[in-house]
């Protein structure tokens, strides 16, 4: 008799992680959120759509960036998602480099790169991309909820926690996001705020089994 998926813990502990990139791949092949994000972030619309943060040493400043490299970028992200999801990750992320060297301010390939970062265990990394691509879009859930998965990879529940309070407030019907504050909260003690970021991922999504254990645990 097999386990059920949804009874395992949405964050594994250290030994579980080495087993991460199969884990990325399954949950991209099924079509399943990784952390509750898809490497597709559908209507965030294009990168040349979106505010650009000033200038690094490292990063072109943003009126340098053609209308070419913008539709190069566009394309090699395409590319990198289609491979992302046929499991393609070595290939994927050499399309999501092509594509920020054309345009380093390209929210879909920032996001993407960070779920392979977070998926192969390099999560300050994927923090990294998480942060840029927040800055990039703010008030936006999904790279909250990544960069939240990633800093509870790392035992850093408190600044998970801060995450997912904004993620909450930008998207209240993001399961993905009550399900991990649950999560956060109970690793910081505070089994009230857990039992209540479960019950709100339960009653958007009544079989989330993370939530419904979670749930048991907390006593709510």
């Amino acid at each position: 008799m097999t386990a059920d998926p949804g009874s395992r813990p949405l964050f594994p502990g250290p030994a579980q992680r080495r087993r991460a990139p199969h884990l990325v791949i399954i949950a991209v092949l099924l079509g399943l959120p990784l952390g509750g994000c898809s490497f597709d972030l559908g209507s965030w619309g294009s990168s040349d759509d979106k505010p650009k943060p000033a200038a690094t040493a490292d990063k072109p400043a943003a009126d340098t960036i053609t209308p070419q490299d913008v539709n190069s970028a566009k394309d090699h992200t395409t590319r990198a998602q289609v491979l992302a999801r046929s499991g393609k990750l070595d290939e994927a992320m050499a399309e999501f480099e092509q594509a920020l060297v054309a345009d380093p301010y390209n929210i879909q390939a920032l996001y993407g790169r960070a779920l392979i970062y977070q998926g192969r265990g390099q999560h300050q990394q994927a923090i990294d991309d998480f942060t840029a691509a927040s800055g990039l879009s703010p008030q936006k859930a999904e790279p909250l909820v990544g960069r939240a998965t990633s800093y509870l990879a790392l035992d850093k529940a408190k600044q998970a926690a801060s995450d997912l309070d904004e993620a909450v407030q930008a998207d209240p019907s993001n399961v993905a996001a009550w399900s991990a504050r649950g999560q956060a909260y109970e690793r910081l003690g505070d089994k009230a705020k857990a039992a209540a970021s479960y019950n709100r991922a339960l009653a958007l999504r009544p079989g989330d089994g993370n939530a419904r254990s979670g749930l048991a645990r907390t006593g709510g």
